[in-house]
């Protein structure tokens, strides 16, 4: 009985030392930290098995973040400090809300355009214009590189998947090298805004809360060369692989639904607002977000007033022949809203919470004092973008925002893009990436990718020695 109650008291003397001063304490030596890293690698192994398993990769992580602070805040308690934990929690839960209030916006009015068509009226428009393989090929990864800055990488992705899926039939050589292609540039052009993944809108966000943050919303556009190098030059690479040939003509007709343009334009409005609120008003982007969607509450509220209108709007198509077009009246604002990718926000509040917590025991401070004071900045945020093609960029860019290095601008610009772009290495490392493999499956595979990794390797490096070129004056001294 004396030798368990030495080895507990063994194990608490790092945190006692630390609760008399009132700091946090260090839980780095601690059963509790141990247990806490053993929870979320188990969560993390789960997470990575979605494929196999089926298991919603949000449901292992939030069990994760609940254990984790439980413990956190058992062994604080047992320490008399009853409010540290608590007040370090709501401090995360508050970065949570913003981030995930401003996605569910963006992810409403995505689906809001998909709901009247604006994606597939895109996807026939493309495929009517009988263009050839290389051609398509260009064509879907220039689109995928522009509208994922405004869409996320993975909408832009599942879109130009369904172009190529149409159009390749049963060329798998095709669809295979288009699929990859479409990675890499959805991954690379979410890369240089502040809307085109979420690990941008961190970095972004963190500026907004933090005096003297990382970048601003204009200096994400220094990684647009940077970000169209990294796609470029392994598509330059791969359009040398595919056939010349051009697929038969498809002959399907697809029209948007009334009020669809207006649902484009007021989102494009709802971005507008989201910077000016940061930019002039110095308030949280989320605000003008939440205001924006406010726009699309009104204008759903009069489609469905006008809907019995003698025509269907833009198309000047009566209601009564609108055929496939669908009533007006069917658009309803929280069935986009109930549409958006709950697995998806929900498995960002387990990261964020999970990496929060181990940030909380001490072992974010201890993998900083490795990582950018022992390798130096360049040599950690080029592992990061590689660390992010095995494990999601999310957990992996909040850890670093949790770390918050002393670094210049450059640094910040080059973190972040190699955590946007280094998931293309692997078909597993982005969202992009896996939800491609379930839409072509057979045809777009984990060692098809793989085949081509040296080549997207290639556009990795050659981006970051593109940024540090460009952008050498944001670097200091």
């Amino acid at each position: 009985m004396k030798t368990a109650l030495g080895f507990i008291l063994l194990l608490l003397a790092p945190v006692a030392a630390l609760a008399s001063s009132g700091q946090p304490l260090d839980l780095t030596s601690h059963w509790a930290g141990y247990a806490a890293l053993v929870i979320f690698l188990l969560a993390y192994v789960l997470v990575m098995a979605e494929e196999f398993t089926h298991l919603r990769k949000s449901k292992p992580v939030i069990l994760a973040a609940g254990l984790i602070w439980a413990i956190i805040g058992y062994v604080y308690h047992a320490h008399g400090l009853n409010h540290q934990a608590e007040e370090a929690v709501r401090h995360n839960l508050l970065e949570y809300a913003e981030l995930m209030l401003f996605l569910l916006v963006a992810m409403t009015y995505i689906n809001a355009m998909d709901e009247r068509r604006v994606f597939e009226a895109l996807r026939v428009w493309l495929v009517r214009k009988g263009l050839g393989f290389r051609a398509l090929f260009w064509i879907t990864g220039l689109l995928a590189f522009f509208i994922s800055p405004v869409a996320d990488n993975l909408t832009t992705a599942l879109l130009m998947c369904a172009v190529v899926m149409a159009v390749g039939g049963d060329n798998t050589r095709f669809v295979l090298l288009s699929c990859v292609n479409i990675v890499v540039a959805a991954n690379a052009g979410g890369a240089f805004s502040p809307f085109g993944d979420i690990t941008t809108l961190m970095v972004w966000q963190k500026n907004i809360s933090t005096p003297q943050g990382p970048v601003d919303f204009w200096s994400f556009f220094h990684l647009f060369i940077p970000s169209l190098v990294n796609w470029l030059v392994p598509a330059a690479i791969m359009v040398m692989a595919v056939p010349k040939a051009k697929p038969e003509p498809i002959t399907e007709d697809i029209s948007m639904r009334r009020g669809a343009r207006r649902i484009v334009a007021l989102f494009f409005l709802t971005i507008i607002t989201a910077v000016s609120f940061h930019n002039f008003l110095y308030l949280p982007p989320v605000i003008g977000m939440l205001t924006g969607l406010a726009y699309l509450q009104f204008f759903g509220y009069y489609l469905k007033k006008t809907s019995k209108r003698g025509v269907s709007g833009e198309t000047g198509e009566s209601i009564e022949h609108a055929g496939d077009m669908g009533s007006p009246v069917s658009f309803d604002i929280f069935r986009s809203v109930a549409r958006a990718e709950w697995d998806t926000l929900l498995f960002f509040y387990g990261v964020v919470l999970c990496v929060g917590g181990l940030g909380f025991i001490g072992y974010l401070a201890l993998a900083s004092e490795v990582m950018y004071v022992e390798w130096g900045a360049t040599y950690a945020n080029v592992a990061v973008g590689l660390l992010s093609a095995i494990v999601d960029n999310i957990p992996v860019m909040f850890a670093v925002l949790t770390m918050m290095p002393d670094m210049p601008p450059g640094q910040w610009l080059l973190v972040t893009l190699t955590a946007g772009v280094g998931g293309s290495l692997l078909s597993i490392g982005s969202a992009a990436g896996v939800a491609l493999m379930g839409q072509a499956r057979g045809k777009y595979t984990f060692f098809g990718h793989l085949k081509w990794t040296p080549v997207i390797a290639l556009g990795y490096a050659a981006s970051i020695l593109v940024h540090m070129w460009i952008n050498e004056s944001l670097f200091g001294t």
